[in-house]
């Protein structure tokens, strides 16, 4: 099995509700989704693992993401290739070393002008999810 990490971006008036989306639309992958708040009081992201050769779409407002566990750091490729290229003088170069500790317990995107967006997150809650 292949798994695919995911954030799913809501609010916390519609959390339950959210979760209860994400229950509907795929197994978890290791029964628990992590939620994550971020330094807008009332943003959240919901962050779980699917299996993704059982899978053709996302939920609305959710991305595809990677995970360095020793930062936690919450990254896409396409914000990867952007840090890259600004440590590497613009040359995008998959040798160079991306120092981690400065992303810690961060979700890292890039915007619709493909800049480099970080969002601070710390856990809010882990929902268990029983089957």
């Amino acid at each position: 099995m292949r798994t695919q990490l995911i954030c799913t971006f809501t609010r916390k008036p519609v959390l339950y509700k959210t979760i209860e989306t994400i229950l509907i639309h795929f197994d978890i992958i290791y029964d628990k989704i992590f939620i994550l708040s971020t330094n807008d009081s009332n943003e959240l992201i919901c962050s779980y693992n699917i299996d993704r050769d059982n899978t053709n779409s996302f939920l609305p407002q959710s991305i595809s993401v990677h995970r360095k566990k020793e930062t936690n750091t919450l990254y896409t490729i396409n914000a990867l290739n952007e840090i890259v290229k600004t440590l590497n003088n613009g040359v995008l170069d998959s040798s160079v070393d991306v120092p981690w500790i400065n992303y810690r317990d961060s979700l890292l995107v890039t915007d619709q002008d493909n800049q480099l967006k970080q969002i601070n997150t710390k856990i809010f809650s882990v929902q268990h999810i029983k089957k």
